[in-house]
């Protein structure tokens, strides 16, 4: 049937129409090229076509499969020739060799560039706008495209945003994004992305590209929206979905820190505060409670400690009617009471031989301290900080060790933190948007005076040997020998360290377009990039001279978030090669340095503000402040020498003062304590065991206060003591000497045993200090009993011969010589020890030191540990500077290396996945964890995705890429750069070509991955980045140890430090478990260059715990022993020196003092310090034959207590106070007010806490020794001493 004849033929119109209309929208908007582009040199134009898609030619057919295999149906018919697909795989080789790891990014990127250059319905969103005529290189005249509209899809553009907008850039450590988006990741969308990369100014697109970004038809153009894939999905061809890494919606969410922990409160208060306050209430209660009701039982009856004194006239001794009323002594007080009588006949023997014979013993004492001493000529000093800090047998030592031995010591770093005092911020007057303020810091004038500054530093010159150093002797050079520039991490680098780039204008008479502040944001948002492209006339490059990228966060600071034009400083790094075993060019290198130093130190600029560091700037500082306290020091010692010297003399009367001065015999007894340092100093260095400053520094502290309290003792003895009828002076003085030897052995073997146990920590500083002291107290006791003793001999018979002390041939005429006790001796006797033992003030005693102890017990935990690195330096140091503005502005940390050590398989898949980032990987692979701990870098300290050799060596081989080439006819490798048809890619172009490569592959290309400098052509060489990362082994054809690198976020505080390295120790943990198979030995571990120095933090608690309780209990052996076996008495003596260390710590945490390896060091020697003020209190105590414990401890106090108090009290009080007047910081903090606190602590617990205690829980008066002293005395002179 047919219709009327006039519709007919409108219906076959309209059918044509509509053919026709279809036929159009699927033609060609051009084909082939044709003009040179006059935008970017080298490229051209595309012809203009609008007739349908062509077959593509056989020798394209390979290149439309590898670009656009979309386009792979029926006669291949597409909108390009061969040629245009050459242009098309040029051009996306940088993205290709960034966004190719993650498959459906790139697959997205393709179809977006793909569809651009060969769709065969092209019509439908591309709009050619602009045209020109001109003839082709064969005088023909064409039609060339120079202007056109491309018309994408919103949700197009959004998608392929999304899938690409996570993928890392290993290398850099930045997302790829921030390298092809021509901003930040951060400030990169989906439309100015495309914007970008379709900008004629980007120095890539020869003609100008107008997005038009549209999600419905419009001017009758469709938009492109062809088919992506999330970065979560596989593609057509088996490739897998992206990464962890490279797409955060793979990762599942967002990990998250476990919570904060919070203190532990009760009520809102602090726990341990609140524990211990109730505690102390209810010890007061119970204590008074008890002494309340035992007063009242005393008043009802007058009691006594021991029933049968109840009935005596004569309450004050346990002899005064004989000892039958003791009843028999125990089998255990028998044999305290046999040991030390064999003690007491031992020393006054040896003493009353001393006398004797003074000459041979002094002679001896001479031979014997110079023998020793000998050995300081083998003296060395150790002030390297790892060996002072760090046990060789230590963890971070270890690891230290491997990382050197394998990849080389960690750089040397020299830093400059400039800033000035001018406040004008810079303008640049956009064509595009709005002004973009700059700051101060980015004036013109002062980016060349830095430059200046920089290049003056880099053209210093050193001698060394008769050599001359240059920067470039010793400076990193990552391209070496291809190139030899050295690496300065510096914003100047931007402009290849010149003035002239740094001039570089482009402008007209209206407007500028660009400049150094235009160049200067790019190249923050694209520090790899070789061509600036935001103008079509600026191609400087980014890159650093020296063939790396200076990222701005190493080399800006003082700025928010990513804001970098806002910063207020600039960081300038020279890093300089540092050297494991070659001392010829470390040399050179601190000769360098040293004139580095100098320079800055003189260099002066009112318009910049410089703070500077060097490599060896610390230890140059710590040793400049021990030479700068030396004269502190020597006060110090000056004014306990004078006191010792003249307190030690007990002047009878005016007549006789230059005779009865003692100032030739304390002068004595100090040289004989420096003695017997430099024995131990001597016999040590003999060994070859090194030396620290801390050994010299405090032994001789540590000596002259044991000594000095051994001297007095000895001294005032005798000074009280009444020689007998008929009875020698060898014999009162062996008589004495085995009187108060005992307590002396007592109190010296207790110190020296629990220093040598203290020996056995693992800290280098504390175990040297434990060995050094441990060895110079021994063997200044054994000075004292022999050496002084002989002559404290010849000073008796000077004085009694009358003879002038220290001119000792002249001789005074006969005057009659009187004894009396001294007034020291007189006020502790008479007035402080009765008033001390009052019973109204003995409770109070007891409740002020108990609470003393409640309130360190409950801030103990508050103190805190580490050792902030300014309290090292001296307060004029400039280094004091460098740290302050390195807190301030600094926004990263140290590089933090992981490192695998030797015996991972990267040659099999299984292996390759357990390690790298990329697709296909392991969830829990290397880079994966350590990613996933970036995201969470306030808690876990790492700052940034890590720089993976791994994934970028499998970005280089891939056969798209032009990275990975080789000499067809040789084998050899071929750069990118080279035009050579001799050179094939590395991998054909097949599927299994396209895999990962493994076994023989995987080696045989790896170092040409290694050796490859990065180029315009292909960003991924990994010489710069990745050269010494990997450690070839068995002639390259297996990979040994392996490292990943980041940074850790920026650390302030010693706590910091110590988070960081425990965080990252706990990831490599995990690491090693998800990566390591069970049957390997091998691990991973983290190494950054300040592990060495904070590890002993992570165990200074156990640590400090181990060596004090080891302290504590020799202090209680030794004293169990030498008392006679009374353990009572060894408890009561370690109870008190527990207590005078927790208030050790209790001053620490009101004075601000930090727990660490010096204040250790102090807590060990206060421990033997404070056996001087209680182990002579308890022994006089239990030696005592007074009735009651009250008694008896007023007698130990008065005889003990002006003995102490006058020696190591008074001695050590006046040294102290000097060292207030250090320069040093550390001095001031860990010296004076440790010093003073342990003296004072010390003084406070032996002379009125002990006394106080004795009185009410001393030890039973042991029968065996009250029997024997009844026995010894009785009928003798003495027998007064009895009664």
């Amino acid at each position: 049937m047919f219709l009327p004849g006039g519709k007919h033929v409108f219906y076959v119109l309209s059918a044509v129409i509509l053919l026709s209309h279809w036929v159009y929208g699927q033609h060609c908007i051009w084909y082939g090229e044709c003009g040179n582009s006059t935008a970017v040199l080298g490229k051209k134009y595309n012809c203009n076509y609008t007739g349908p898609p062509k077959p593509l030619p056989e020798d394209g057919q390979e290149l439309l499969m590898e670009l656009c295999p979309n386009y792979v149906y029926g006669n291949n018919s597409v909108c390009c020739d061969t040629q245009q697909l050459k242009t098309l795989k040029d051009n996306i080789q940088i993205p290709l060799q960034y966004l190719s790891r993650c498959p459906a990014c790139f697959f997205n990127f393709m179809t977006l560039f793909c569809e651009l250059t060969c769709s065969p319905r092209q019509s439908q969103f591309l709009n050619a706008t602009e045209f020109v005529t001109e003839p082709d290189d064969t005088g023909k005249n064409t039609t060339n495209v120079v202007k056109l509209s491309y018309y994408i899809s919103q949700t197009f553009a959004n998608a392929m945003y999304n899938a690409c907008s996570d993928v890392q850039a290993p290398s850099s450590n930045v997302k790829a994004l921030s390298l092809l988006c021509g901003r930040d990741a951060s400030r990169c969308t989906p439309d100015n992305w495309i914007q970008y990369m379709f900008d004629i100014n980007n120095g890539q697109v020869p003609f100008a590209i107008e997005p038009d970004f549209e999600d419905v038809p419009a001017m009758d153009m469709t938009p492109m929206n062809n088919r992506t894939f999330s970065c979560t999905e596989s593609l057509e061809d088996g490739s897998g979905p992206c990464s962890c890494q490279d797409c955060s919606k793979a990762c599942g969410p967002t990990p998250l820190p476990p919570p904060i922990f919070t203190p532990w409160t009760i009520l809102g208060l602090d726990a341990m505060a609140v524990i211990m306050w109730c505690s102390y209430i209810a010890f007061l209660l119970m204590f008074f409670g008890v002494v309340l009701c035992m007063w009242c039982y005393r008043k009802k009856m007058v009691t006594s400690e021991y029933a049968p004194i109840l009935d005596s006239n004569q309450p004050l001794s346990l002899n005064a009617h004989g000892t039958e009323f003791l009843g028999e002594a125990t089998c255990c007080e028998t044999l305290g009471e046999r040991f030390e009588n064999t003690l007491r006949m031992l020393f006054s023997s040896w003493g009353s031989l001393c006398v004797r014979h003074p000459l041979t013993v002094i002679l001896t004492s001479v031979v014997f301290v110079s023998a020793c001493s000998a050995g300081l000529v083998y003296m060395q000093i150790t002030t390297n900080p790892v060996e002072l800090w760090s046990s060789p047998s230590s963890r971070a030592r270890q690891e230290k060790d491997y990382f050197d031995q394998h990849f080389g010591p960690f750089f040397r770093t020299e830093q400059l933190i400039i800033t000035t005092p001018w406040t004008e911020p810079n303008v640049f007057p956009s064509t595009t948007g709005p002004v973009i303020t700059f700051s101060s810091i980015f004036n013109l004038s002062l980016l060349h005076q830095v430059l200046d500054l920089q290049t003056e530093i880099t053209n210093l010159t050193a001698e060394y040997k008769g050599e001359t150093v240059t920067f470039k002797d010793i400076c990193v050079s990552p391209l070496s020998p291809y190139n030899d520039n050295c690496t300065i991490l510096s914003v100047l680098n931007y402009y290849q360290n010149s003035h002239e780039v740094l001039d570089h204008v482009f402008k007209d008479e209206f407007y500028v377009y660009a400049n150094y502040l235009t160049h200067f944001l790019y190249c923050v948002s694209s520090p790899t990039a070789l061509d600036d492209s935001t103008d079509t006339k600026y191609h400087d490059p980014c890159m650093g001279t020296f063939g790396g990228p200076v990222f701005p966060w190493l080399a800006l600071g003082g700025y928010e978030g990513t804001e970098y034009k806002n910063a207020t400083a600039l960081v300038i790094t020279f890093p300089v090669t540092n050297y494991l075993n070659d001392t010829d060019k470390l040399g050179k290198a601190l000769a360098w340095e040293k004139e580095y130093i100098n320079f800055v130190k003189n260099y002066s600029n009112p318009d910049l503000t410089i703070s500077f560091s060097a490599e060896r700037s610390i230890e140059d500082e710590i040793n400049r402040e021990s030479s700068s306290d030396v004269t502190t020091i020597v006060i110090s010692y000056i004014i306990m020498f004078v006191y010792i010297s003249l307190a030690l003399g007990h002047i009878n009367s005016f007549r006789t003062l230059l005779v009865d001065s003692k100032i030739s015999l304390g002068i004595a007894g100090i040289l004989i304590v420096l003695s017997s340092v430099a024995c131990s100093l001597g016999i040590f260095s003999y060994v070859g065991i090194p030396l620290t400053l801390i050994v010299i520094e405090v032994i001789p502290f540590l000596v002259l206060a044991v000594g000095v309290d051994n001297i007095f003792i000895i001294v005032q003895t005798y000074q009280r003591d009444i020689r007998m009828t008929e009875e020698e002076l060898h014999q009162q003085i062996g008589r004495i000497l085995g009187d108060v030897a005992p307590s002396m052995l007592l109190s010296s073997f207790s110190e020296t045993v629990a220093f040598f146990l203290g020996a056995l920590s693992t800290m280098p500083a504390v175990r040297t200090f434990s060995l050094f002291a441990g060895l110079a107290v021994f063997i200044d006791f054994l000075l004292q009993i022999s050496c002084f003793v002989s002559l404290l001999g010849l000073d008796i018979k000077r004085q009694e011969a009358n003879r002038v002390d220290i001119f000792c041939c002249v001789k005074l005429p006969e005057a009659q010589q009187t004894k009396s006790e001294g007034c020291l001796f007189e006020f502790f006797k008479k007035i402080y020890a009765p008033f001390i033992l009052k019973d109204w003030v003995r409770p109070l005693v007891v409740a002020v030191f108990v609470g003393i102890l409640s309130f360190s017990i409950a801030v103990i935990n508050k103190v805190e540990i580490g050792l902030d690195q300014t309290l090292s330096m001296p307060d004029d140091s400039y280094v004091l500077n460098y740290f302050g503005n390195l807190t301030e502005y600094l926004h990263t940390g140290a590089p933090v290396y992981f490192v695998v050590e030797d015996g991972h398989d990267y040659k099999t898949t299984e292996g390759q996945n357990a390690v790298c980032g990329g697709v296909g990987c392991n969830n829990n692979s290397l880079v994966q964890q350590i990613y996933s701990a970036s995201l969470m870098s306030n808690y876990t300290k790492i700052h940034n995705v890590p720089s993976s050799w791994l994934d970028d060596y499998f970005d280089w081989v891939k056969p798209q890429s032009s990275c990975c080439r080789y000499y067809n006819s040789t084998g050899a490798f071929c750069n990118a750069s080279v035009v050579d048809k001799t050179c094939v890619h590395c991998r054909p172009m097949t599927s299994s070509g396209k895999q990962r490569p493994n076994g023989t592959d995987f080696m045989r290309f790896l170092p040409m991955f290694l050796s490859d400098n990065p180029n315009i052509k292909c960003g991924k060489g990994g010489h710069a980045a990745y050269s010494t990362a990997v450690d070839l082994t068995n002639n390259n054809t297996d990979v040994g140890a392996t490292y990943f690198m980041t940074y850790h976020s920026i650390l302030k505080t010693s706590a910091d430090f110590i988070d960081a390295m425990k965080m990252a120790r706990e990831l490599t943990d995990n690491i090693t478990h998800a990566v390591g198979p069970q049957d390997k030995s091998y691990r991973v571990f983290p190494y950054s260059v300040f592990y060495v120095f904070y590890e002993q933090y992570l165990t200074i608690i156990a640590d400090t715990a181990f060596n004090l309780g080891v302290s504590l209990v020799a202090i209680f052996l030794v004293s169990a022993v030498l008392l006679g076996f009374d353990l009572w008495s060894a408890i009561l003596v370690s109870f008190t020196i527990a207590m005078i260390l927790i208030n050790m710590f209790g001053v620490m945490w009101l004075w601000n003092i930090s727990l660490n390896a010096v204040s250790l060091v102090n807590l060990v020697m206060s421990c033997g310090i404070s056996v001087e003020f209680c182990s002579h209190i308890v022994r006089a105590f239990s030696v005592s034959t007074m009735s009651s414990r009250v008694e008896r401890a007023k007698d130990a106090l008065a005889h003990m207590g002006s003995s102490v108090f006058s020696g190591i009290t008074l001695t050590k009080f006046g040294g102290i106070l000097i060292l207030a007047l250090s320069k040093s910081q550390i001095f001031q903090i860990f010296y004076f007010r440790m010093y003073l606190s342990m003296v004072l602590l010390g003084a406070a617990h032996g002379l009125i806490f002990l006394p106080v205690l004795l009185s009410y829980a001393g030890p039973s008066v042991n029968k065996a020794k009250v029997i024997a002293a009844h026995n010894r005395l009785i009928g003798t002179e003495r027998e007064r001493l009895i009664y």
